[in-house]
């Protein structure tokens, strides 16, 4: 399945300025990071069309019942609403389309990644009140209420299977069956914006990675991750490559030039490689 056609370069620009400038903001909006993520994938989604995303957020949050309490009743009304009502859940092919990461795609078809789906639900449960946050468990995001941690009472939903509350060990299960290791606390933490954000443009690239006739997408997922305000220095080299690969072989060469210098300060033999790289990339300019 093709992916969307991009925005023009007019737009991508400001949707990169945007999302640069949201990104660095005290508290950063998740969902208007998505929707910039999601605009800068189809260029079909303009202003209004964002818009409209916010305005269904809204209006799904105003079905939920008012202030349900416990931790556990907010987990069961956002699971009897989204999942039940509205049939929001995940199916193994989701992860085999670009759809499944862009939030108004998987709004429109109530179908989407794990981690787009608990921005759904972490959206809606947001605007209505209730304690939520999402929870980066190894190869599968979930959301939790109240306060984080089992033994404060921390309660899990897993929106992928229509927002199933999970039990303790429902989790280990999760997390067995992904890393082969036990769960561990620290695995319970809340998930920051922008750690979200980046996830979901990591699965963006990976997306695109094993889809080499779409290298396009994947390059503009490193460039909106180079626009955080803390990445890996590791995304210049996989944006060079990706420009060599798409025959831009003078600022691919130029961006593995300079991935070469930050590399050298700890690893020299490694930073000749690059350079090589570079060379390379140069020669087929001839």
């Amino acid at each position: 399945m093709r992916p969307p056609r991009p925005p023009s370069p007019e737009r991508s620009a400001e949707l990169r300025r945007r999302f640069a400038e949201k990104a660095r903001c005290e508290r950063p909006d998740l969902s208007t990071l998505c929707l910039l993520v999601a605009a800068e994938a189809d260029g079909a989604l303009d202003e209004a069309g964002m818009d409209a995303v916010e305005v269904e957020l809204d209006r799904l949050a105003g079905e939920l019942p008012y202030r349900p309490g416990s931790p556990h009743a907010w987990a069961v009304a956002l699971r009897e609403l989204l999942g039940g009502r509205y049939g929001f859940h995940g199916v193994p092919d989701d992860y085999r389309r670009l759809e499944s990461s862009l939030l108004h795609e998987v709004l429109r078809r109530r179908r989407g990644l794990p981690i787009l789906l608990s921005v759904v639900w972490m959206e809606v449960a947001r605007r209505a009140g209730a304690p939520v946050y999402g929870v980066a468990l190894p190869g599968h995001f979930v959301v939790g209420f109240g306060e984080a941690g089992a033994e404060a009472g921390q309660v899990l939903a897993d929106p992928f299977d229509g927002g199933r509350v999970l039990t303790g060990a429902d989790a280990e299960l999760l997390v067995a069956g992904a890393t082969g290791a036990p769960l561990e606390a620290s695995m319970l933490t809340p998930a920051g914006v922008l750690d979200v954000v980046l996830r979901i443009l990591n699965n963006v690239r990976a997306w695109s990675a094993a889809r080499p006739e779409h290298s396009g997408v994947g390059l503009w997922a490193v460039e909106l991750s180079l626009l955080l305000p803390s990445h890996s220095a590791r995304l210049r080299y996989e944006r060079a490559q990706l420009l060599v690969q798409r025959g831009d072989f003078q600022d691919g060469a130029r961006e593995l030039d300079a991935y070469a210098e930050v590399v050298a300060a700890v690893d020299e033999p490694a930073a000749e490689r690059i350079r090589g790289q570079a060379q390379a990339a140069r020669a087929l300019l001839n």
